[in-house]
């Protein structure tokens, strides 16, 4: 780890000091050092942040920093067993709209990426949108036809890549220091979030994997209907340029635009949240970035558009069927069911009591009873359930958070939508088909075939075990048997010396 690591965080550190980014930090929950920590820095804090709000200044702050951090308060956003709900809930509003990089570098990045090819891309756009990663412009693209349509292009920032590895080796520094000097940081794995983020920013940072992101959804989700994505023109798209059809929408956030357009709200807030139930349970892979900048409305079909593939979540069959069970039981108030599945899938560790586990789920579910369906937050429901597991020695589960923050995007926009949505009718159809489904003979059946295929890749893998264990058996007879040989060798020259010693005494003392 490099000096320079160290001074970039020292500077990150100041920076988010003087700007009052620490001010969202709630002190009487941290440990005692940090809490000194956090008090000093406070003490740096320019007199002119304390005017404005706390979301201002973490924005500020971040921006200051550069591309890199606002991505990093964005993954921090997912994470509130890490910074804590309010924390997490002021990294979520931080909005991922930067100043574009300069328009006249466009064309020769085009050329570079994609050679002669870049050239069939023409009028192109002031930049539509600029995020923390790339920026993306609207552009014309004739087919060898000669026919013309309209197509999104997306660039990668100049000199981004470099500017990650440089601050995430400072990032790691960070979470190393923070493990060594304030042990009872160690429970929240700080390594392990840095970990997360630098995966998902290696898949940010080359387009050519959020391109396959988005062919993988296409084919997931061909025979659905209600929920549209763009098209990959995969000659016109590297590692730093990704082209795709231009999706031409109403903003789902302009309300007064969609109830101008005739559409219906109530419908679109419906189809969003079963789409969404759909991609997570059925299919184990969903857009896990669906805030309102991303969500459009098609006002010929009146069906939902997504856009920006770059942040996607995937759950296995077993947490998608574990996931379902819970949403499930806590529709039917099958509170023994949500427990068993947290200790059948691992979750919780066996020393700890299902009934008890059950009780705490009780605790939760019980209050839900009797009041309206648009009192209840699904997302909340199950941010109360993961804070629940800390009691009982429940380990964090990144993908689970991740799918819960996503719930909580959409079931944001869905509210905004319609703010007298049943969440729970709404899912019921989705999740109680899963359950259904996966109780009956075709579950039964996949089942059967997982335990199969894992069965012959077991059988598959049996030669090289075996081959693995004769050597390792030859190798530990061979050192068995080297001590004996090495001792036997001993005492045969100590035998030697003695006898020899032996007939000199004899001969001493026949001739002396």
């Amino acid at each position: 780890m490099g000096l320079g690591a160290y001074f970039r965080l020292a500077r990150a550190g100041w920076v988010l000091a003087r700007e009052g980014a620490l001010a969202i930090v709630d002190r009487r929950e941290l440990p005692g050092g940090l809490r000194m920590l956090v008090g000093i820095g406070r003490l740096v804090e320019r007199p002119a942040v304390k005017r404005t709000g706390t979301v201002e200044r973490l924005t500020t702050a971040l921006n200051r920093l550069g591309p890199t951090y606002v991505k990093f308060g964005q993954s921090l956003a997912t994470r509130p067993d890490i910074v804590g709900a309010a924390a997490a809930a002021e990294f979520a509003v931080l909005q991922d709209k930067m100043a574009p990089f300069d328009t006249a570098l466009v064309p020769g990045l085009l050329a570079e990426a994609l050679g002669g090819r870049a050239e069939e891309l023409t009028e192109l756009s002031a930049p539509i949108a600029a995020a923390s990663i790339a920026q993306v412009h609207r552009a014309m693209l004739a087919d060898p036809a000669g026919r013309r349509r309209q197509v999104a292009v997306k660039i990668l920032r100049p000199g981004i890549r470099q500017r990650f590895r440089d601050d995430l080796e400072s990032y790691y520094a960070g979470a190393r220091l923070a493990e060594r000097a304030i042990p009872a940081l160690r429970r929240l794995r700080p390594i392990d979030v840095v970990r997360t983020l630098e995966r998902s920013a290696r898949i940010e940072l080359d387009l050519r994997l959020e391109a396959a992101a988005i062919s993988e959804m296409a084919e997931n989700i061909s025979a659905d209907t209600g929920f549209i994505i763009p098209s990959v023109s995969w000659d016109h798209t590297t590692d730093t340029v990704l082209t795709t059809t231009w999706m031409e929408g109403i903003p789902i956030r302009d309300l007064a635009a969609l109830d101008a357009a005739g559409l219906d709200r109530k419908q679109l807030a419906r189809k969003l949240m079963q789409a969404f139930l759909r991609h997570a349970i059925r299919d184990g892979y969903f857009h896990a970035d669906l805030h309102q900048g991303n969500l459009f409305a098609d006002p010929a079909s009146g069906d939902i558009i997504a856009v920006d593939f770059g942040i996607m979540g995937r759950i296995s069959r077993r947490e998608r069927r574990f996931l379902a069970d819970i949403l499930y039981g806590f529709i039917t108030r099958d509170y023994k069911l949500i427990a068993r599945r947290h200790f059948e899938i691992g979750y919780v560790p066996p020393s700890q009591s299902v009934d008890d586990f059950a009780a705490a789920i009780r605790a939760i579910g019980e209050p839900l009873q009797g009041r309206k369906a648009t009192d209840i937050s699904m997302a909340r429901v199950l941010g109360q359930l993961f804070q629940t597991t800390e009691m009982f020695e429940m380990q964090t589960r990144p993908e689970l958070v991740l799918l819960q923050k996503s719930m909580v995007l959409v079931e944001g926009v869905c509210r905004a939508l319609d703010p007298d949505l049943d969440i729970w009718t709404v899912s019921e159809p989705v999740v109680g088909d899963w359950v259904r489904r996966e109780a009956g003979p075709l579950g039964r059946l996949e089942d059967m075939r997982d335990h199969l295929a894992a069965a012959a890749e077991a059988v598959a893998r049996l030669p090289a075990v075996v081959a693995k264990a004769e050597a390792a058996l030859d190798a530990y007879e061979a050192d068995r048997r080297a001590p004996r040989r090495r001792a036997d060798r001993v005492a045969l020259w100590a035998g030697v010396v003695l006898l020899a010693a032996a007939v000199l005494i004899l001969l001493w003392r026949q001739w002396g």
